[in-house]
């Protein structure tokens, strides 16, 4: 089964109060998602591996570390996924950006593929998926079988806010993607939004409440 992580960081925690409150605005909304991604980044490119390098120093030739291996990409949902790739980039800006679109049928809650848009070389890099969001999973889940069918096997999930419902589709559907998120939040309502949640996070990034 796959790991399950809270980044329990007190500056993630502190700023994930914050973005919760309604009251906040579409610039704040969007500069703690900002923020709170790259925090998160730390945490979730911890097991990159690494590779000794010799340099020159102002001083002597020295033999240093640098990453090694396969390379990153960020493949955000769109479009509330946009929100994270920023913040990411500020720590990792080598790293290729791709994009998975998604809308979710109202009428069914079901999610709905409509545009996916990756490197050429997206099977050899090491996949940062990200969504603020993981509430029933099914989205996820979609952009996961996208990635496998086009023969990606190391793939991460970041997100934000959690559901135990989403985190327990996920595990089931793809065991070999870890999970990281911020918060594990109480459980999906009716609607099948996340409560105590933070609303729905594409409208509060771009002021289409």
């Amino acid at each position: 089964m796959s790991q399950f992580q809270v980044v329990e960081h007190p500056m993630i925690q502190h700023k994930l109060s914050i973005l919760r409150r309604k009251d906040v605005s579409t610039k704040e909304f969007r500069e703690l998602v900002d923020e709170i991604g790259m925090l998160m980044a730390y945490e979730v490119s911890r097991d990159l591996p690494l590779e000794d390098v010799q340099i020159e120093t102002p001083l002597m030739t020295t033999t240093q570390k640098q990453l090694a291996g396969k390379k990153l990409a960020i493949v955000p949902i769109l479009r509330a996924g946009m929100g994270m790739v920023d913040g990411i980039l500020k720590l990792i800006p080598s790293a290729r950006v791709g994009h998975i679109g998604m809308y979710r049928d109202e009428e069914t809650m079901q999610p709905v593929e409509y545009l996916v848009k990756l490197p050429t070389d997206i099977a050899e890099r090491r996949i940062l998926l990200v969504d603020p969001m993981l509430a029933t999973g099914g989205s996820a889940i979609l952009a996961i079988d996208s990635l496998k069918q086009r023969h990606v096997t190391n793939i991460k999930f970041v997100c934000l806010v959690a559901a135990p419902e989403g985190v327990k589709a996920l595990q089931e559907a793809h065991p070999d993607v870890d999970i990281f998120a911020a918060a594990l939040d109480e459980k999906l309502n009716q609607q099948g939004y996340i409560v105590p949640g933070l609303g729905d996070a594409g409208d509060r990034l771009f002021g289409t409440k």
